[in-house]
């Protein structure tokens, strides 16, 4: 009898967490319909605007031979465009379209049943930590926040949050080889999944503690560390092979994408916005919101550390690792500032906000995310605006 009230009460979790996610996502696709509408946009091209294009174009071109000083796709990670080339001939079965049509709904299918399991592994994760009322407002905060736009979109989020989400939890279940498995796939979809082997350190040297070095959890959580490394080096050992290179993908982004980490990536964000702000250019004003958004992007991360420190002692510590992982890259990196979309790949920092927000404040919050989420979401699918 427990057994099946504990059952039915998940199911019931599960229908409204995938009511919440569905209706986002179709607010999003309404949002890009319209604009396709009334801006004579074309729809697909919208879903699959900047980095969805390179993936595409590996997907089903593969990578070049050679590596290069210009901007190529050697400078993104293969497992999303792998999954979308093995999903592309279901769906041209399935629809009789062409190939790079049906490479593009292949991508926004695995971002968006992506996205939705990240959204459940996001509840069950608030659910340990907190309980069940705090854990549904983070997954509305989750499913509204302005970076889930990529969930929407041929994005590798898609793909790097449900491992991210499901790896954390496998580590707090002490469910080792399953979380090392996850964060090895992790790190095979975009440098910011290389995170994820800090968070199964993190994990290990907790066990340490926790019940010495000689204990059997100590050892599998050190196996759990070492598989999370297995899909970058699988990756750098492809490019070597392939290219004659391993660090094709590290040239390709440093000199084609002029990618790089810096400590003052920060200051150099408000130089160049600072620049363009200057009232001799308002004559000719050329102004990127890009630059706007991500240093708009900085006070919302700093609310997210603070409220994190106050919440330490509540998370587990793989989940203070990825959250802390992120946010340095999301401050050191010299083009991706802390964006809607980095702010997104923390989750944890969201979740936090929902722990320390209720009632009507966080209705308002929720309101405020949802309207720039379809504002911000206009933008992004209105060709070179607004990066996601």
């Amino acid at each position: 009898m427990l057994t099946a009230r504990i059952s039915a009460n998940a199911r019931r979790e599960l229908i409204w967490i995938t009511a919440i996610y569905v209706t986002a996502r179709l607010g999003v696709l309404l949002v890009a319909y319209l604009n396709g509408t009334f801006g004579h946009h074309d729809i697909q091209g919208e879903l699959v605007h900047w980095d969805g294009v390179w993936y595409r174009a590996i997907a089903d071109h593969g990578y070049p031979r050679h590596v290069s000083d210009r901007q190529t796709n050697l400078g993104f990670f293969p497992l999303f465009p792998i999954t979308i080339w093995a999903v592309t001939p279901v769906v041209e079965i399935l629809t009789a379209h062409g190939r790079v049509w049906s490479a593009t709904i292949a991508g926004l299918l695995i971002s968006g049943v992506g996205g939705w399991i990240a959204t459940v592994f996001v509840y069950r994760l608030a659910n340990s930590w907190w309980g069940r009322e705090t854990a549904r407002r983070a997954v509305v905060l989750f499913v509204v926040f302005p970076g889930a736009v990529v969930f929407s979109m041929v994005y590798s989020e898609g793909l790097l949050l449900p491992l991210a989400a499901a790896c954390l939890w496998a580590l707090q279940q002490r469910r080792w080889r399953s979380a090392g498995v996850l964060a090895g796939f992790g790190t095979a979809v975009q440098p910011a999944g290389l995170v994820l082997a800090l968070a199964c350190l993190a994990a290990a040297v907790d066990e340490l503690r926790r019940s010495g070095w000689r204990s059997r959890n100590f050892r599998e959580s050190v196996l759990a560390t070492v598989l999370s490394g297995t899909g970058i080096l699988a990756f750098l050992g492809f490019l070597w092979a392939w290219t004659g290179s391993p660090f094709a993908t590290y040239i390709a982004q440093h000199r084609g994408w002029d990618e790089k980490t810096d400590p003052l990536a920060l200051v150099h964000l408000t130089t160049r916005l600072a620049n363009e702000l200057d009232p001799a250019h308002f004559d000719h004003p050329v102004i990127n919101p890009n630059l706007i958004v991500g240093l708009l992007g900085v006070p919302v991360l700093v609310l997210m550390l603070v409220l994190l420190w106050r919440s330490r002692r509540e998370l587990s510590r793989p989940a203070l690792a990825w959250t802390l992982g992120i946010a340095f890259l999301a401050v050191t990196s010299e083009y991706v500032p802390p964006n809607p979309r980095l702010l997104l790949t923390a989750f944890p920092g969201l979740m936090v906000i929902a722990r320390w927000c209720s009632g009507r404040r966080f209705a308002v919050v929720v309101a405020g995310n949802a309207f720039l989420l379809l504002l911000l979401g206009a933008m992004t699918f209105t060709a070179h605006i607004l990066r996601p």
